[in-house]
């Protein structure tokens, strides 16, 4: 059984972990959520990053929800950074006020050397004013996401002096024991998705 779970892990990490240069990929329904399901759950880093404010928030020590939605992207991305993003502000719309209280969304920058506090500040705050926003050192960056299969690359500098920056395109769940027991592809529907938050917030 061990080694089955081992095989699993090792299975999704390799398909999590593939780049994507901003692009969508296909949907399937496994069971009856929407989304992923991990056994064993990743384990999140601890590491701290910095939110707009410019205070130091780790995705384990400072997400005290029940359920927190985390997205690795960044401001520039051209086409599916900003189709994610309005797909996690429409989930939270389609939240009640109570299912909101216990749901937190957290967007983490790939590019921090474009990406400074007040950048990602404006970014989130254009979707939805309660989305945190974290940028920070692109080391720390790259291991959290590694923690979580989310593969982020240095990028590579263009010609006009900016970067085309490689990541994956997964939004994950992070629950109350700072693991990731699920992930969803980019092409989730907000209605999959918010169905999806809802039957993980029952479960409790």
């Amino acid at each position: 059984m061990a080694g089955g779970r081992a095989a699993l892990t090792a299975s999704l990490v390799g398909l999590l972990g593939l780049l994507t240069a901003c692009g969508s990929g296909g949907g399937a329904s496994p069971a009856e959520l929407t989304g992923t399901p991990l056994d064993p759950p990743f384990e999140v880093s601890s590491t701290p990053l910095v939110d707009t404010d410019g205070a130091a928030y780790s995705l384990t020590e400072d997400t005290d929800k029940d359920l927190t939605l985390v997205f690795f992207g960044y401001t520039n991305c051209p086409d599916i950074c900003g189709q994610v993003m309005a797909t996690l502000a429409g989930t939270l719309a389609r939240l009640d006020d109570a299912q909101r209280d216990d749901v937190d969304v957290v967007f983490v920058t790939t590019d921090p050397a474009r990406d400074d506090e007040a950048v990602v500040e404006d970014y989130v705050s254009a979707f939805d004013p309660s989305i945190i926003g974290l940028t920070g050192d692109l080391d720390d960056i790259i291991e959290i996401g590694r923690s979580m299969a989310v593969a982020v690359d240095e990028g590579q500098k263009l010609p006009s002096g900016g970067y085309e920056v490689t990541h994956g395109t997964q939004v994950l769940a992070v629950d109350g024991d700072d693991e990731v027991p699920v992930f969803w592809k980019a092409d989730v529907s907000q209605a999959q998705l918010a169905h999806d938050v809802t039957m993980l917030l029952d479960q409790g």
